[in-house]
């Protein structure tokens, strides 16, 4: 089995695109896993998978972005379908950080961290997985620190992501400082 390939493949219908599977996500972004099954059957490529393989799927992950639970399925971060998905708030650890190309520096020193096209603005809790996300984009990403508990004292809100990754509604440019300056 293909985990990486299914693993995109569900990534792109709970994440991106449901109504092309014709999936109904609720407000936290849960679906039936017999309907995402059904809809992957009606491509030839996944028309085997069941559910035990997507559990393998997510054990396999290192990045862990999705979560079974009591008969459903969700992608646990990066959704940019119109809906937003909703989350609990939870206090994060006191430093957080945001890889980010050395070209976005000036905006965001200016007007914060905004989610842009996904609805929260993902953030990492270690530097390396800040960078690996930061060098999507460029070669040489400059690296942000935010003062993430100091942001959730004064009202800022925080979500986990999975044991990696943050998300923020925005982040205030008071609470970001550059780690690695251009």
């Amino acid at each position: 089995m293909d985990y990486s390939g299914l693993s995109k493949e569900v990534s792109y219908a709970l994440r991106h695109a449901p109504w092309e599977y014709e999936l109904e996500l609720d407000p936290e972004g849960w679906v039936e896993i017999d309907q995402l099954l059904h809809a992957l059957c009606m491509d030839n490529q996944w028309g085997a998978v069941g559910e035990s393989d997507l559990a393998a799927m997510i054990e396999a992950s290192d990045k862990k972005r999705h979560q079974i639970e009591g008969g459903k399925i969700r992608a646990l971060y990066g959704h940019s379908v119109p809906d937003k998905i909703s989350k609990i708030p939870e206090c994060p650890p006191a430093t957080i950080y945001h890889g980010t190309a050395r070209a976005l520096l000036e905006e965001i020193v200016k007007t914060g961290l905004q989610p842009m096209g996904r609805q929260y603005v993902h953030l990492s809790a270690d530097k390396e997985t800040a960078m690996t996300v930061g060098k999507r984009k460029d070669s040489k990403p400059v690296l942000l620190g935010v003062y993430a508990e100091k942001a959730w004292k004064k009202g800022m809100k925080f979500y986990r992501g999975n044991n990696t990754i943050w998300l923020a509604d925005y982040v205030s440019p008071q609470y970001i400082f550059v780690i690695n300056p251009v």
